[in-house]
């Protein structure tokens, strides 16, 4: 029996012996890109079986890119004009997974945030979260700088100490100006060391237009921002953090086993269909702020109003913002990240094929009533040689309306194929060896 299992090791060697040796004298294939072009219908996305070229606007959108884009690359010329008659002085609506401008009114000018600072610093504590370096039952301690803050508060007591999942709460939903600096100190250590966190982020996320003089949003010289970043923190924090929403949709509330009552300031909450919040910011010189995000039929918004003259206005606005963006723009989904495309036939690998799959999820957004003569344009090869990484771009799709295009979308293996050789080949004789000697 033994000597069955011996010889049937032989010829196994022989044979792959003689299978690796004939592809290495094998010419490499080569492809013709076809310039054929697939109208899509808002289908999810189909292999074509064609390879096809594609010229890159200047428009594509990247989800994962950070940059707000705007429909006609001129914010000048789109700034010039308030067509939606705002009594705001600045305003901004941007599609939240691309962060494509749907329309702005002088969107760069430098304003008093208020409390919509809070969401960089909800932003960092998110991050500290993901990161692992804090917890949602952590405790943290209220000092006397954080107890002694005006504006809106929970009266923190210097004794006392709530949970990060507490102090979150507040921070989203009561706007306590005493929760979020015994959160910056917790994580800055103080909150002059949390500042500085808070302006290299700014600068990380290219925000130009801001300087932050403190976590909280109360008036101070030089603490100014712009509706556009605004939208660009917004932005980070929603698609980045998804969980804040658990807070921001909150509309009534209490801490201390039911003592202290928390009310939204953001009334859209309760109002407005599809609402996930944002930030509300008022002060005295600031006048009225609102950072307002909702989602509908997987079109999601940010909409900011900066200096509106009252309470009811930056509401009204905002959700004349939102609904402008509803009623004329629709986002078509073609296809989700990790979903696979083709599986592509891989040459002088150890196995003969891979999973090409898309790198991110795969949409456009589109004016309603254009979406069918959307055209998807796939770049594939049918054959790759080993050796090949998992990530490794493999090709790309592309989605283009009138000869523009809308967005690219980069497809990639799904997993690690090596190149066969003889130390791969023997690996693999050696395990088969292995696993007949073992039956």
């Amino acid at each position: 029996m033994r000597k069955i299992k011996l010889l049937t090791c032989f010829l196994l060697i022989a044979t792959l012996v003689i299978s690796f040796t004939i592809p290495c004298f094998a010419e490499e294939t080569t492809y013709v890109w076809s310039s054929d072009t697939t109208p899509v219908n808002a289908n999810p996305i189909k292999n074509t079986n064609n390879n096809m070229n594609s010229n890159t606007s200047a428009n594509t959108s990247n989800t994962s890119n950070n940059t707000i884009t705007t429909n006609a690359g001129n914010e000048e010329k789109q700034s010039s004009s308030n067509t939606l008659n705002l009594e705001s002085p600045s305003a901004v609506l941007i599609e939240q997974s691309t962060g494509q401008v749907l329309y702005e009114h002088n969107c760069h000018e430098q304003l008093r945030p208020a409390s919509v600072t809070k969401v960089m610093s909800i932003l960092l504590i998110m991050e500290a979260l993901d990161e692992e370096r804090i917890s949602l039952s952590d405790s943290v301690p209220c000092s006397e700088n954080a107890a002694s803050m005006g504006g809106s508060q929970i009266w923190l007591d210097p004794r006392e100490t709530l949970t990060v999942d507490q102090m979150l709460k507040a921070i989203c939903v009561a706007s306590a100006n005493d929760c979020v600096v015994a959160m910056a100190e917790y994580l800055g250590g103080s909150e002059e060391s949390f500042v500085q966190m808070m302006n290299d982020k700014a600068k990380n996320l290219g925000m130009k237009d801001t300087t932050f003089k403190n976590c909280h949003g109360l008036d101070e010289d030089g603490h100014v921002t712009s509706s556009f970043d605004i939208a660009l923190m917004s932005r980070e924090l929603l698609n980045h953090h998804p969980q804040i929403t658990q807070y921001t949709t909150i509309w009534t509330d209490s801490l201390r086993d039911g003592k202290s009552e928390l009310t939204n300031t953001n009334k859209l909450i309760r109002s407005y269909k599809g609402a996930t919040g944002l930030k509300t910011g008022s002060t005295g010189l600031a006048l009225y702020n609102l950072s307002a995000s909702a989602t509908r039929d997987d079109l999601s918004l940010i909409a900011v109003i900066m200096k509106a003259p009252s309470t009811k206005v930056r509401f009204a606005e905002a959700q004349k913002l939102l609904d402008y963006g509803f009623n004329t723009f629709s986002f078509k989904q073609f296809g989700k990240k990790d979903e696979v495309v083709k599986t592509i036939n891989v040459n002088k690998g150890v196995r003969s094929s891979v999973d090409a799959v898309l790198l991110d999820n795969a949409g456009t957004l589109i004016e309603k009533g254009k979406d069918k003569n959307i055209e998807q344009n796939l770049i594939l090869d049918d054959t790759v040689s080993a050796p090949i990484t998992a990530g490794q771009k493999l090709g790309e799709v592309s989605f283009s309306l009138d000869g523009q295009t809308l967005s690219t979308v980069d497809i990639v293996a799904k997993s690690d194929v090596e190149k066969l050789n003889l130390f791969t080949m023997s690996k693999k004789v050696i395990y088969s060896w292995i696993d007949l000697l073992r039956s």
